[in-house]
């Protein structure tokens, strides 16, 4: 699996992702949700250079001419709540991708242990196609292993899977790489944090990203 760590590249990105974090700034809701949708289009430019492309001819007012174009069948996969901005700026730039919705939560077991339960699932095939699955913190990565593990099981086996995360635990990142070994997957992260606290919050990360982008739930 390659991981990419895109806060080691000088991009605009690092400006959305310190908004995001500050909490000077990440109170003003519609400003948080922007922000993520604007590092969606940010990480969706940069995975179109891993995509297949052809060749196809464009015929203009004057003449015909010759365009290259991603040819991949895209599906954009999308943990609910908090990933829904990440996945608007995702579909900002493939906009003719098909769409997948997921919702997984965790729970604690009566030894506290934590598990991920995924209680729905509405995806069309992604058999054979290129998955881009998203989800805006990657803390534990056992929610991303249930959903993808779940996709798979309902949809078909994806050719490439990009897996899209904003800010990453590298416990988290340690996680998916040892479940997911093997599988075709290139993980995105536009920060990569050192710590998961004994609440599984990113450390220092920058809080509930559902909450920030939506409002707090019961």
């Amino acid at each position: 699996m390659e991981i990419i760590d895109l806060s080691k590249e000088n991009t605009i990105l690092n400006r959305f992702v310190r908004e995001i974090s500050d909490v000077e700034i990440q109170g003003d809701m519609m400003r948080f949700r922007r922000n993520l949708e604007r590092i969606g289009e940010g990480m969706a430019f940069k995975i179109s250079e891993r995509l297949n492309y052809s060749t196809v001819s464009v015929k203009t007012p004057l003449d015909v001419t010759f365009i290259s174009e991603p040819s991949d069948k895209l599906v954009l996969g999308t943990i609910l709540r908090a990933s829904l901005p990440l996945h608007t700026g995702l579909l900002n730039v493939f906009d003719r991708a098909e769409n997948a919705f997921i919702a997984a939560c965790r729970k604690h077991s009566e030894n506290e242990h934590l598990e991920v339960e995924v209680s729905y699932v509405s995806t069309p095939s992604i058999e054979g196609k290129t998955l881009i699955l998203a989800d805006p913190m990657l803390a534990t990565g056992e929610s991303m292993v249930a959903t993808y593990n779940q996709l798979c099981q309902k949809a078909g086996k994806p050719a490439h899977t990009h897996i899209v995360s904003v800010i990453a635990a590298q416990k988290g990142v340690d996680y998916v790489v040892n479940e997911l070994k093997g599988e075709n997957i290139t993980l995105w992260c536009a920060k990569i944090d050192p710590i998961l606290n004994e609440r599984s919050y990113i450390v220092p990360g920058l809080g509930d990203a559902g909450d920030l982008a939506f409002g707090a739930k019961l």
